[in-house]
């Protein structure tokens, strides 16, 4: 089954065409509700890239981003554009990718004072990593200035809020550079992006250029010099990861131990003398080199995502009765897999995509619980096949 695209969100229309022109063989995807994407391929590869537009604010960033991961089923959604720096360490025309992001809005006012209680989402492991590896190869940029001068990948938090933040002195930047000191830049989409992202279980990454200090010193012509070179770079790294994302191999890598065995969690040794071949356990238990199956093979087509998907309902009780899942996120749960249900019941051209998508969204909501993941893994291909 062919991977979906990487999606690429810009919140002005600057970042946007900077992302637009590193893209060819461009042609408008238009969405149901009227939204407009582009779909081309990145300039020089075969990554496919599906490009939207946001405009300003977490709110309009979360609905865009939900509708471009339901309608593309993207390997990831990098969300690109500039952002202000809130220390000096970090020069204008550098790139920051978020390692985590704050929603600095999120607290309480009381009696001595406004106390932060945010929500911070983490950037996925192997989007970072890989990220890294390319800023170590410092081969992205398109500057042609010296190597001193080129700009540098930086690696932080970013803080995203509802304001536009232009002042070091004012009472909510002194707040927020107390409470958020480790960030390193600030802007106003990252947070919605990053909850849509957790909802659909689509992989988020944070792609900022930056472009002033917030600090009350920027002016227009500050920003006609600095913004588009810090979009230009920005949109420089985000679609070089994205070819990147776009050639991993999705598979799981167990390590074997040194003498050429894969060790399940209790310790015991799977052979794996045949080369080049596949074993797959649907279930049972692995005694030295016997392997004992407990169930019959499942049922493929839909009566047996039908019935895999009933037992899976089973599954989100127990974890809810044991305080693994909240009440909340429970009912949210129960709803998406109900909707799955339904879809995959039907028997029209679009309902198989339906439930896959549904699906990738409970798994985003369960993520706390890698039990209730790795169930919900095969059942997303399951359903995917049948697309």
């Amino acid at each position: 089954m062919p991977k979906g695209p990487v999606v690429i969100l810009t919140a002005l229309n600057l970042e946007y065409q900077a992302v637009r022109e590193r893209l060819a063989s461009v042609e408008v995807h238009r969405h149901e509700r009227g939204t407009r994407f582009e779909v081309g391929t990145v300039q020089g590869a075969s990554c496919r890239v599906a490009l939207g537009l946001t405009s300003k604010g977490n709110g309009s960033a979360a609905v865009i981003a939900e509708r471009a991961i339901q309608e593309f089923s993207p390997v990831a959604v990098l969300f690109v554009g500039v952002a202000g720096a809130l220390w000096d360490a970090t020069r204008l025309g550098d790139v920051v990718m978020a390692s985590h992001v704050y929603a600095y809005h999120g607290g309480t006012s009381e009696d001595d004072g406004l106390k932060a209680r945010p929500r911070v989402w983490e950037a996925p492991h192997g989007i970072s990593q890989l990220a890294s590896h390319l800023a170590r190869l410092n081969d992205w940029a398109d500057s042609a200035s010296g190597h001193e001068d080129a700009p540098q990948v930086r690696f932080g938090a970013i803080a995203a809020g509802e304001i536009v933040q232009n002042s070091r002195i004012s009472s909510e930047a002194q707040w927020i550079r107390q409470h958020y000191n480790d960030a390193l830049a600030i802007e106003m989409e990252a947070a919605g992006v990053a909850q849509a992202g957790h909802l659909n279980g689509a992989p988020v990454a944070i792609i900022r250029g930056i472009s002033d200090r917030a600090d009350g010193t920027k002016n227009s012509t500050d920003d006609r010099n600095w913004q588009p070179q810090a979009a230009a770079n920005a949109a420089a790294f985000a679609t070089r990861l994205a070819v990147e994302l776009a050639g991993e191999p999705e598979k799981t890598v167990v390590p074997p131990d040194d003498r050429g065995h894969a060790a399940d969690r209790s310790g015991r040794q799977v052979s794996n003398t045949a080369h080049n071949s596949t074993v797959g356990i649907m279930a049972g238990t692995v005694t030295g080199s016997s392997v004992h199956v407990n169930a019959a093979p499942r049922e493929s087509g839909p009566v047996g995502l039908i019935e895999e998907l009933k037992g899976f309902h089973a599954q989100l009780g127990r974890h809810h009765a044991q305080g693994a899942l909240d009440e909340d996120t429970y009912q949210e749960a129960l709803a998406d897999l109900d909707s799955a249900l339904r879809s995959a019941g039907r028997n029209t051209p679009d309902s198989a995509k339906r439930a896959a998508m549904t699906l990738r969204r409970l798994r985003g909501l369960v993520a706390e619980c890698p039990a209730l993941v790795a169930q919900l893994t095969p059942l997303i291909a399951a359903a995917g096949d049948r697309a």
